[in-house]
């Protein structure tokens, strides 16, 4: 939305010119910023099968098998942890004058666009893969609104783990929490120049 406003230097989606199309960004950015981190916990603690493994290099060699469809579809996943970690820190550095004053170059926004860029790729390959390895059956479940047993509440934290469940995971982990916490503390170490 901000970007096809200001930018357009890739191509625009011609959206509608909304008023103050930067407070609603900073508003749904700031809340994509504070549920990310619950997202990334339940992705390592609850959801880590999903995630890259340490033999998925290995699987990813097995071109055409079920289980390079399984391991491509966990990279894209693992993929879209990192970029939304690097989207919502380069975003917290951006400064609000730039994008109207046509100050398209600097790190940190070039540095926001290939993060989300990554984001769209990783959720295309993500459902790309759902739809090869659940098939259809599976595309139309995410559109079933019913309700079961099982979705309620009280059965979220079934499967938690407390520890990852590897070293690696582990140390993904740690990137990608540690990198949202810098999220919120480098605005605060580095704050924006006053203008005037």
């Amino acid at each position: 939305m901000v970007y096809d406003r200001y930018d357009k230097r890739f191509g625009t989606l011609n959206l509608p010119i909304i008023p103050n199309t930067q407070g609603i960004h900073g508003t749904i950015a700031l809340a994509f910023l504070c549920l990310l981190p619950l997202f990334a916990i339940y992705c390592f603690h609850i959801g880590d099968r999903r995630l890259i493994q340490k033999e998925s290099l290995k699987q990813l060699q097995e071109v055409g098998k079920p289980i390079w469809w399984i391991s491509l579809q966990r990279f894209a996943n693992s993929l879209l942890l990192l970029s939304a970690t690097f989207a919502v820190i380069t975003g917290r550095m951006m400064q609000e004058e730039w994008l109207p004053t046509g100050e398209f170059n600097h790190i940190w926004y070039i540095g926001h666009l290939i993060g989300w860029l990554l984001m769209i790729v990783s959720i295309a390959i993500h459902l790309l893969m759902s739809a090869k390895v659940g098939g259809l059956p599976l595309l139309l479940s995410i559109y079933n609104w019913k309700i079961r047993p099982e979705d309620m509440p009280k059965f979220w934290l079934r499967g938690f783990k407390l520890k990852p469940s590897t070293t690696f995971l582990f140390i993904f982990e740690v990137l990608v929490i540690g990198g949202i916490a810098i999220a919120f503390i480098l605005p605060a170490i580095f704050p924006a120049p006053q203008v005037g």
